[in-house]
């Protein structure tokens, strides 16, 4: 059976911890595919990493700033074509699709929630999906199977330190 799972909260390692799961998938010979809203295809570590292990990655954000207020109509248009190919992506043979940051986009209103949980309806028996970022709707929540919160209890964000690659990015 198809099980969904949420890695949510306002720790650090929901993305970890999809594409960790993606690699031990991977290791086990499992079809395997991450599509990332909200995140641009610009050489991230994990993306680097996904390819070099043969995942299939696709990124669909662009490399400004979404203004959650008052979004630009290509951060909308980006989010609902990420969202229209994970429709496709569930109608192939995939063991694992994961939906990197598809709760943030929700949580900017770049997807509708009644779009997301029909996603989630129409989940393959054999396919695992997961659902990653802040801020997970309860009713996506509810229809998990399993949820992750990671909480933030100390960061060194707090005292300077700005992203690193190979450890944020």
């Amino acid at each position: 059976m198809g099980y969904v799972h949420i890695y949510t909260g306002n720790g650090k390692g929901k993305t970890t911890a999809a594409f960790g799961l993606a690699m031990r998938a991977r290791g086990r010979g499992k079809k395997v595919c991450i599509i990332q809203f909200m995140k641009p295809d610009e050489g991230y570590g994990e993306q680097i990493s996904a390819r070099k292990l043969g995942i299939e990655l696709h990124a669909f954000g662009t490399n400004r700033f979404v203004n959650k207020k008052n979004p630009r109509k290509e951060d909308i248009e980006r989010a609902e074509q990420a969202l229209q190919f994970a429709r496709e992506k569930l109608r192939e043979d995939y063991d694992l699709l994961i939906l990197d940051e598809i709760n943030i986009a929700l949580d900017f209103n770049l997807i509708r929630l009644e779009d997301v949980m029909e996603l989630i309806d129409s989940l393959p028996e054999k396919t695992e999906l997961v659902l990653t970022g802040r801020y997970a709707k309860p009713e996506i929540i509810e229809r998990a199977d399993l949820v992750t919160e990671m909480r933030e209890v100390k960061h060194y964000y707090t005292k300077g330190v700005m992203a690193r690659e190979g450890i944020e990015y």
